[in-house]
């Protein structure tokens, strides 16, 4: 879908990305993992056009993606957010909707899937930290650019809305959406992705499949191992 290449962000003397580079493909869920302050925000506020980059670029078939190009391309789902806090969550679906000219033909669907229809009348405001979660991946998913980018997706989720939200987002990539999804948690990544950009200290340690990492780790001295959570350690 694109390469980023090199991208550096810098605030002030201190650096949040260093040269970070790795590959987005089509239809896959890329998950990007690393610990607090590792640049995972900064990152996806940049590739979201939040933040301007101060050096590197996104680049499609050899040639720069320009503004225009990289915001039919993603839309960006921000962690933490409460939008039109006074309005109901059937409005800002619906805006949304209209706004961007979304996806109406998931709409139920997607309503379903992730149980919002209790919340539809319900002002964002009002809503739990978990069931404001649902509500805006819900509004992500009907969203018409193919890659949705989206910071933390499962915090604030119990472990059986994170299990549902993950059999959502696998389904509706194996009909073609692109996700790249930011993780904490490395059992919910695991569960969910087919890659990973692992992101440290604003630099990255490695991308891949989770077998492609283990081999990684094992030439870096760890353990042959295919558990994320100890591959993670060893590269990071």
């Amino acid at each position: 879908m694109f390469q980023a290449r090199n991208l550096t962000k810098r605030y002030g003397r201190v650096t949040a990305l260093s040269d970070v580079s790795f590959t987005v493909r089509p239809g896959e869920v890329l998950g990007l993992i690393g610990p607090n302050g590792s640049g995972k925000t900064t990152l996806f506020e940049c590739l979201g056009g939040v933040l301007p980059l101060d050096g590197g670029s996104l680049v499609h078939d050899g040639q720069p993606m320009t503004r225009r190009a990289r915001a039919a391309t993603l839309f960006y789902l921000p962690d933490a957010i409460i939008p039109w806090p006074a309005q109901t969550v059937r409005w800002a679906i619906d805006f949304m909707l209209g706004f961007f000219k979304g996806r109406v033909y998931l709409r139920d669907e997607v309503i379903a899937r992730l149980d919002i229809a209790p919340l539809l009348d319900a002002t964002i405001g009002s809503l739990s930290k978990g069931q404001r979660k649902r509500a805006l991946l819900g509004i992500g998913l009907l969203m018409p650019q193919p890659l949705l980018l989206a910071d933390e997706p499962f915090d604030g989720l119990d472990l059986r809305q994170s299990r549902d939200v993950a059999a959502t987002l696998r389904s509706y990539a194996s009909a073609g959406r692109t996700m790249f999804l930011s993780i904490h948690q490395i059992k919910d990544a695991a569960r969910v992705c087919d890659r990973f950009v692992l992101l440290s200290g604003g630099s990255i340690r490695g991308e891949g499949t989770l077998d492609q990492l283990g081999s990684l780790a094992a030439v870096r001295g760890g353990a042959t191992t295919n558990d994320l959570e100890e591959v993670f350690l060893a590269l990071t």
